[in-house]
Order: C-alpha cells, then structure tokens, then sequence
C-alpha cells in the first residue's frame, strides 16, 4: 500500500456530501487536503472537523467553472506544498428537466461544472504530477454514467462523457505514473435529490411532461433508508488513493452494481421496464 503521509490532496466540491467525506477520510489517512468549492464558510466547517481531529486542511474556495480561480488554486497549492499527489474531482449538481423545456444556456453550465471545469482543472495539475512521476485523479462519475433515468438527459450525458474522458486520460497518463480512477456512487443520501427535484419541477413542472416530472421527484425525494452514506463513497476513494495499483473503476453504494449490471446484460428493453416500474 501507497504510504499517504507527506501526501497533497485536493477536493473539489468538498464543502458537502461525497466531497466532504472524502477530505475527511483522506485526512485521516495523515494526507494533507485542500478543500475547494463555492462556498466558503462550508468549507471552514469542513476544515474545522478536520483540524479537530488531527489533520491539516487548506481552505481555496474556488468556482470550477472560473479558469482564473482554478489557476490561483493551483499555483496556492504548489506555492504552499511544492507537489499534488491527488486529485478528487468532486464537484457537479444534476440538471433534471425535459429536453425541450430545459433552456440551452442551462445545459451548457451542466457541461461546463460537470466536464469542462473538472477538466480545466485536471490539465492544470497533470504537468504537476508528471514532473513527479507520480499521481492520482479521481472523477466522481455516477452509476448514471453507465445507465440513465427519466428526465436527466443532460446530467447523464455529462456523465457518460465523463466515463470515456477518463478511460482516454488514464491510457495517455498511465506512462507517467498518474492512475486515474473513475468511481460510480448509486443512491447516496446527501442533498443532491433534492436539488435535483426542485430544479426539475421548475423546469417541466406544469407542461407536457408535467406527469412525468411529478414522478420522477416524488421518488427521489422518497423514504431515503435504502440510500447508502457518503462515507461508503469516501472510503473507496481513500482506499484507491493508498493503493500501488487501484481499480479502474468502483461502483459503490445502494443500487450501483445491481443497476449497472442490468444494463450491461438485460438489454435497453428489460431496463426499460425497469424504470417504468420504478416510476
């Protein structure tokens, strides 16, 4: 196993969730974090847990769809530690709402903090960890990267983009020492269904797809029992971080290897009527 102490994390989308999960467990593994997103005074509450318990935190709030806020956060942190050993790109929402009622400009940022931003910032740190000969980034995909759900058109296209950026990036840096990890959470009990349903009922709430929108919130915003921790999600990136050879990908939490495997060997009919039923 990869000794983590001495080690440079950064998190983006750290200031909840999966992301703060994922700042916490790696602190704890005695890697240095740098916890990044929009909201700042999240983020010192992260930092404070953090502090409390032992590790070290760096606080760098920035937009991932600002280029100048990502180029300050990568010169602060090789300024500040002199190396990245990895990177955690957490940070993304879920745009729900009907193809012809979700306006293109709403798309577009779906791309832009799901794909272009991770990937602004990816490039930034890649010369980093290629002077090293040494590194690890891991995209926070979805088990929606490999199968879909009703009305997140544009979220799971995101995602599947993210899934074959990946596989690229991992046979072009793997020369070099950089591992990329893709991981694929399934239900994960943080704010993100909620998000989502508000969003999706503003935007197709009251036309065409009104019936189907209703659904689709109704049961994302359902009993959350059967939805896993955020912890089960940080703890496989803490272990893929401490490994000398992680997996490509890990597919965690509730619903994830179950969903992904039906699609793979059911077919689009079967999955179809799965939804249906799920809905």
């Amino acid at each position: 196993m990869t000794n983590t102490t001495d080690q440079v994390a950064i998190i983006t989308g750290a200031s909840s969730g999966i992301g703060a999960a994922t700042a916490e467990n790696l602190a704890e593994d005695g890697i240095q974090v740098v916890l990044t997103a929009r909201r700042a005074e999240k983020l010192e509450a992260v930092a404070d847990r953090i502090e409390s318990n032992g590790g070290d935190a760096l606080v760098v709030p920035a937009d991932v769809t600002d280029d100048d806020a990502l180029d300050s956060l990568v010169e602060t942190v090789t300024d500040e530690f002199g190396r990245i050993d990895v990177l955690v790109n957490g940070a993304g929402f879920g745009l729900y709402g009907s193809v012809e009622e979700t306006p293109i400009d709403e798309a577009r940022y779906q791309f832009d903090v799901n794909i272009f931003g991770l990937a602004r910032l990816t490039q930034l740190v890649i010369p980093v960890m290629r002077e090293q000969r040494s590194g690890t980034i891991i995209n926070i995909s979805s088990m929606g990267g490999k199968v879909w759900y009703p009305m997140g058109a544009w979220y799971h296209a995101t995602k599947h983009a993210l899934e074959g950026w990946s596989d690229c990036l991992r046979y072009e840096l793997a020369p070099h020492g950089i591992d990329v990890v893709v991981v694929e959470p399934g239900l994960i009990d943080t704010e993100w269904g909620e998000i989502m349903a508000d969003g999706l009922l503003e935007r197709s709430g009251d036309g065409p797809y009104a019936g189907m929108a209703q659904d689709v919130a109704e049961a994302s915003l359902e009993d959350t029992s059967d939805m896993s921790d955020p912890e089960v999600v940080a703890t496989a990136i803490s272990n893929a971080v401490r490994s000398d050879n992680p997996k490509n990908r890990y597919a965690v939490g509730s619903y994830a290897k179950p969903m992904i495997a039906l699609r793979r060997f059911a077919g689009d009919r079967v999955y179809d009527r799965v939804v249906d039923y799920m809905i």
